[in-house]
């Protein structure tokens, strides 16, 4: 697998390295995988602005259990 770019590095892809041959004479040239990484993968997630959950202070019941051992 290689990473490419179009000259402006508007259009960043992850081909094959069949493909990465093909486009090399189209006019892309290759990347390091960190620009796919930044560009493609991690722009694609959406950012949640979902607030947390709020913990609960509840003790669980292993912990319990040895509160109650322990006296």
């Amino acid at each position: 697998m290689k990473c490419m770019a179009n000259q402006d590095e508007s259009v960043v892809i992850r081909v094959s390295n069949d493909k990465a041959e093909i486009l090399a004479y189209e006019g892309f040239h290759y990347v390091e995988k960190s620009v796919w990484k930044e560009k493609v993968r991690d722009a694609e997630q959406p950012v949640s602005d979902k607030p947390m959950k709020a913990k609960s202070n509840k003790m669980s019941k292993s912990a319990k259990r040895h509160l109650r051992r322990s006296k």
